[in-house]
Order: C-alpha cells, then structure tokens, then sequence
C-alpha cells in the first residue's frame, strides 16, 4: 500500500531538484476500492425537481451514500440520463466533505460522475489521512482504483514521528 511518506519524499526530492512545484501528485483514497453501480441514497432538508430539464436539487445537509462512500454538501444538484435513466452526474456544492474509509477530503465544489466513479473537487481542496494533510486546488479521486491525483499549489503538512 502506498504510504505518505513515500509521497512527501518523493515530492520533496522533486520539488529541490527542480525548484518548481509538482503539476500533480498521487495519492491513495480510501481503504477499499467503491463499486459504482451500487444504489445512490441520497437525504436532505428539501427536494426541488425540475421536470424541464430532468434535474433534482437537494437542499440543506444533503448527505450521499453509495456503498462505504459517503458524500456531504449543503446543496446537491443531481442530474439525470435523459435517455438511458438513472443518475448521470451529482453537483455538490457549499462545505463538500468526502468520506472513504479513514480518509476525508474537503472542498468548496464537487462533480461526480456515477459511471466512472470519478469524484473532481475544487477550490480550497484539503486530504487529511490521519495525522497527515494535503492541500490543493484540485483533486480528482478515482472511487473505482481508490486513488486521487492533487494538482495546482500542493502543499503538505509533515507529522515528524516520536520514535524516529
């Protein structure tokens, strides 16, 4: 299993041998890998449906379950196949935390696209695994693979161990 560490030196290597800041760095997410065919249960405050254009917006300590994974928001819009049926994408915005196992993620705005189970966050993104923790502008956490790849000013927080 990928460790931190491992991740802090090698972006702290790369970052003095070339002086400028990584375009990316990969990390694990998660425990277990998330299964995105399993039922979406989405709860809220309030629920507005747009008959129009096929959507659904959740209102007020909207929380999404799909299997382990759990997504919190204060507004969720959920967007639906046209089509084929079924969920499409989720727009989450207004204090987004993303659980997986013992990690969670932080941002201003999530998408998540239920097919690929893809998660994008953005603005003020913040990992914390553990006593560790990352911030980006940008993370991109693959539900399926269980690993996210941070981008745009990454910066960390080093724990130093008591026994070393």
């Amino acid at each position: 299993m990928f460790h931190l560490r491992t991740l802090v030196f090698g972006l702290l290597f790369s970052l003095g041998s070339s002086g400028a800041f990584a375009q990316g760095t990969n990390v694990a997410f998660g425990t277990f890998k998330a299964d995105p065919t399993l039922p979406v249960e989405v709860t809220a405050d309030s629920l507005d449906v747009n008959q129009a254009d096929g959507s659904a917006e959740f209102i007020g300590n909207v929380l999404v379950g799909q299997g382990e994974m759990r997504l919190s928001a204060q507004k969720v819009l959920v967007i639906y196949n046209q089509g084929a049926g079924g969920i499409e994408r989720l727009l989450a915005t207004g204090d987004v935390v993303l659980l997986n196992g013992p990690d969670a993620a932080e941002s201003d705005r999530a998408e998540y696209t239920i097919n690929s189970g893809v998660i994008v966050m953005t603005g003020n993104v913040l990992l914390t695994q553990g006593k560790n923790a990352l911030t980006s502008d940008h993370m991109t956490v693959n539900l399926t693979s269980g690993t996210a790849n941070m981008a745009g000013r990454v910066k960390t927080i080093l724990q130093a161990d008591s026994n070393e």
